[in-house]
């Protein structure tokens, strides 16, 4: 399985970013699929995720109402739309997909994930 992310950037404060995350390798449409995130220093955090078929959509509470989860199962994509921006945003931004496919027991864990890509930088100035 191979997750590629595109669509970082610098953006200003209060703008929009949308990260795109292209997946080969499998059936993508039999799979979960979440955004995590690393800022310097600080432990990977859990950032949005989607059920298999879409139907479903989890979101850390720092980012509730400023970013949405969506896929599109006909091109193998998975995207993250980041709007309102803050500088506390500013990270690497890594798509991760399970193992197993169906539903997930807990859509927050990274441990839940086994597959990640290799990440895109997103860095929001004030």
């Amino acid at each position: 399985v191979q997750l590629v992310e595109s669509g970082g950037g610098l953006v200003q404060a209060g703008g929009s970013l949308r990260l795109s995350c292209a997946a080969s390798g499998r059936t993508f449409n039999s799979y979960a699929m979440g955004w995590f995130r690393q800022a310097p220093g600080l432990e990977r955090e859990f950032v949005a995720a989607i059920s298999w078929s879409g139907g479903s959509t989890y979101y850390a509470d720092s980012v509730k109402g400023r970013f949405t989860i969506s896929r599109d199962n006909v091109k193998n994509k998975v995207y993250l739309q980041m709007n309102s921006l803050k500088p506390e945003d500013t990270a690497v931004y890594y798509c991760a997909a399970p193992r197993t496919f169906g539903n997930l027991k807990n859509y927050y864990g990274d441990y839940e994930y086994d597959y990640w890509g290799q990440g895109t930088q997103v860095t929001v100035s004030s």
